[in-house]
């Protein structure tokens, strides 16, 4: 890799979620982030182009990468014609391994602790609370936070079925309710949810909509042809794309929409 190469790559790093350069010179360029824990390596290949190798903190970045860029599989790693489909790469890397686990339940600890700190240090306790009731508003402000930012990372900032990017009517929506969770892990879990437009969000959180096994819509028999039409809701509708993780929380939330 010639030094104008790795100057490029640097810079790419550094604009799309790897702005540490942990090392650089002619066999390739190592980056890292402050901001999540995995790796990248890009080396040049002989025919032109970059080729990334990434060291994931979670075993579901990789089969997300993969799924995302089959089409640049290549040597164990992923082919980039350009730096622009090299910034294509890292920055859906950097997205994802900001979002699934366990990055985003370690974010979250990070900023409740920050946050409780901060509210003693002014002492700006709210009349009447307790410290564990303080604690737990502050966890669910927090949580409800950290969530949507790993659904907005994961699903890239479009609806999770209409692909409409518009973050000012998209909503991270959990498939298992908050309060129905048996942990934070379980709240913050990028795969307990889908992020929706706003009028599906609505009908998802009453279990008045759900999604099979395939991410084919289900709609509730309450809801009339009438009412599914002036919903904005099409028979063909379905999840953009449907992971592993899903399966479970989805499975969930199937059991309280045939309730009904």
């Amino acid at each position: 890799m010639n030094p104008l190469q790795r100057a490029l790559v640097e810079k790419t790093g550094h604009d799309h979620g790897f702005e540490h350069v942990l090392s650089s010179g002619p066999q390739g360029v190592a980056l890292a982030s402050a901001r999540h824990a995995a790796q990248a390596r890009v080396s040049a290949l002989p025919a032109g182009g970059y080729l990334l190798h990434l060291q994931a903190a979670t075993p579901a970045l990789l089969p997300e990468m993969q799924r995302s860029f089959a089409d640049a599989l290549h040597a164990g790693g992923f082919s980039a014609a350009d730096e622009a489909a090299l910034a294509g790469l890292l920055g859906r890397s950097a997205g994802l391994a900001r979002a699934l686990p366990s990055q985003a339940a370690q974010d979250f600890e990070a900023a409740v602790s920050s946050q409780l700190a901060e509210l003693a240090k002014l002492a700006q306790l709210p009349a009447g609370l307790g410290g564990t009731e303080v604690e737990r508003l502050v966890r669910q402000r927090v949580g409800q936070q950290k969530f949507r930012e790993a659904m907005l990372d994961y699903w890239g900032g479009a609806c999770a079925v209409t692909g409409l990017a518009l973050p000012e009517v998209l909503r991270a929506s959990h498939a298992k309710p908050w309060a129905q969770c048996a942990s934070d892990a379980e709240r913050l879990d990028v795969f307990n949810g889908f992020l929706l437009v706003a009028n599906l969000d609505a009908l998802f959180d009453r279990f008045l909509i759900s999604f099979d096994e395939a991410g084919r819509l289900l709609v509730s028999p309450t809801l009339s042809a009438d009412d599914q039409r002036c919903l904005g809701l099409l028979p063909d509708m379905v999840l953009r794309w449907l992971g592993a993780g899903h399966q479970g929380y989805l499975a969930w939330h199937r059991t309280r929409f045939l309730e009904i």
